[in-house]
């Protein structure tokens, strides 16, 4: 990782890093727009595929069956977007969530929800399933939660809501998987001298599982070595060390701004003084 002058260093503190971003294509643009303005060199080869799931039918009855629900739960971007794809072709309208409570993981959710003119009324301090348990506490008790999240998910949230005295219904609203065209781009590029990077971002425990998956069992550890890791929150860096993977950059905010201001405090930690 070569610095330039004093000045480029304090205007462009990633110039001369490589980053890969492993996010999924069409929600790449946010970090590689942020790390390139701070003057990264990035590599966009997604890890994760969105598809749609093999039913929506559970879905669609609990999208027409909202007003019998108490909270609804939504954790990510792709969530909101796929249950709002399918409150249109329902012919449903915003109306329907006038009655129940809002609960958003993470600031860039909140603005998904919002941005279809419906109000949030949670949003957990800590952007991880813990902290809805904790933010909702004893108010669950007796009352009907929807949760709306990928097919394959950690379970905290209707266990433990579970336990608080909430009947609680789980519905699929997208899953996720490893895009087959970027195993053996991504393999190339960790080959290749100049392509190699000098940071790997991952976003989700999702990114993780599948970057090793597309890596293979053979290629994770020699592949990676001399790349850092750059984890956006608890969650994926408990993901990368079961992995057998190290956490060498960690955003103390779980959020894409967090990582980005994380990579640039580490980068500059290495840099040499003087």
């Amino acid at each position: 990782m070569s610095k330039g002058t004093r000045g480029d260093a304090a205007a462009y503190p990633l110039s001369g890093v490589r980053v890969l971003v492993g996010r999924a294509r069409h929600q790449a643009g946010v970090l590689s727009t942020e790390l390139r303005k701070l003057g990264a060199t990035v590599l966009e080869i997604p890890f994760i595929e969105i598809r749609t799931p093999r039913s929506f039918r559970p879905l669609d009855s609990a999208l027409q069956d909202l007003a019998s629900y108490d909270w609804l739960i939504l954790t990510s971007v792709n969530g909101v977007e796929a249950m709002w794809e399918r409150v249109t072709k329902l012919g449903l309208t915003k109306a329907v969530f006038r009655h129940v409570h809002i609960v958003a993981i993470g600031p860039a959710t909140k603005k998904a929800v919002e941005q279809r003119g419906i109000k949030v009324d949670v949003v957990p301090k800590e952007y991880v399933a813990e902290s809805v348990v904790r933010s909702l506490g004893r108010r669950v008790k007796g009352k009907r939660v929807l949760l709306v999240r990928a097919k394959v998910a950690r379970d905290v949230i209707p266990r433990d809501l579970s336990r608080a005295g909430a009947h609680v219904d789980v519905v699929e609203a997208y899953e996720t998987v490893a895009p087959e065209s970027s195993r053996t781009r991504l393999r190339t590029a960790l080959k290749s001298p100049r392509q190699r990077p000098h940071i790997v971002t991952f976003t989700s425990s999702s990114t993780v599982k599948n970057f090793v998956e597309l890596l293979g069992a053979r290629g994770k550890r020699t592949s990676v070595n001399g790349i850092l890791t750059a984890s956006i929150g608890s969650v994926t860096s408990s993901t990368l060390r079961a992995l057998g993977l190290p956490v060498d950059i960690a955003a103390k905010e779980f959020t894409i701004p967090g990582l980005v201001k994380a990579i640039v405090g580490a980068i500059a930690d290495r840099a040499p003084s003087g």
